[in-house]
């Protein structure tokens, strides 16, 4: 019995790669005819419009349109592979817990792009018209590869965005047993200074900045703790009837 178990499981997880591993080739595929005019599309945004966007290979396109590409598959992959990930472990969950635990899916997928598109259209643009002056002010020649624009530009956007994946991962580790609201309180003076670091890493050195990026952090920690908290009182209200 537990072979035929076994075997059950490892058919099921292939099944489900399967699903993913092709749903992820249907979008590389769409990735592919969209990329030339995703990228001209960010090449007009105000954050690119007045960089002159160099090639000093002759491969240098090429790999940009093959990155952002992938790029879109993997965004657009990951909700299917957060649900394929909940299918497999549904039959171990109760009806209450699926139906809880299902809504994380969307929700992680809208705070990724939520987070990236904050980063993108806020904190991006700040740190390219910050790394301009520097630039001026040194009496630089501005030439940008391509390559090195794309680079900084996930370097910024990519941190920011699982950032904000905080609320589901502390809803998660509430659900597990592994944070209160009594630890969350404690920890958070540690968790302000950590967020203050965070900003001042991704944002330019000036004041201004700083706040524009660490504030928007520190109010999604505030969600993250008032969402745990009622997490927590929602599963001891729960505990005596089970």
């Amino acid at each position: 019995m537990e072979q035929e178990e076994l075997i059950y499981h490892l058919t099921e997880v292939r099944k489900r790669l399967l699903v993913v591993f092709g749903w992820f080739f249907a979008t590389l595929c769409a990735g592919l005819y969209v990329s030339p005019r995703l990228l001209l599309a960010l090449k007009s945004q105000p954050a690119a419009a007045s960089i002159e966007w160099n090639v000093f290979s002759f491969t240098d396109g090429l790999f940009i349109y093959m990155k952002c590409a992938l790029l879109v598959a993997v965004l657009f992959t990951l909700p299917v592979l957060l649900y394929q990930v909940w299918a497999f472990v549904r039959p171990g969950l109760t009806e209450a817990e699926a139906k809880g635990t299902l809504v994380y899916v969307p929700v992680s997928f809208a705070l990724f792009l939520a987070g990236a598109s904050f980063s993108y259209f806020v904190v991006f643009p700040m740190m390219v018209r910050f790394m301009e002056k520097m630039n001026r002010t040194i009496g630089a020649v501005e030439t940008y590869g391509i390559d090195r624009y794309f680079s900084f530009l996930f370097s910024v956007v990519f941190p920011m965005a699982v950032a904000f994946e905080l609320p589901v991962v502390m809803l998660f580790l509430t659900r597990l047993g592994l944070l209160t609201p009594e630890r969350l309180r404690k920890s958070r003076k540690f968790a302000y200074l950590g967020l203050a670091i965070v900003g001042s890493c991704i944002s330019p050195p000036d004041f201004v900045s700083h706040l524009s990026v660490t504030i928007p952090l520190i109010v999604l920690f505030e969600i993250s703790v008032i969402v745990s908290s009622r997490q927590w009182r929602t599963m001891e209200r729960l505990v005596p009837q089970e």
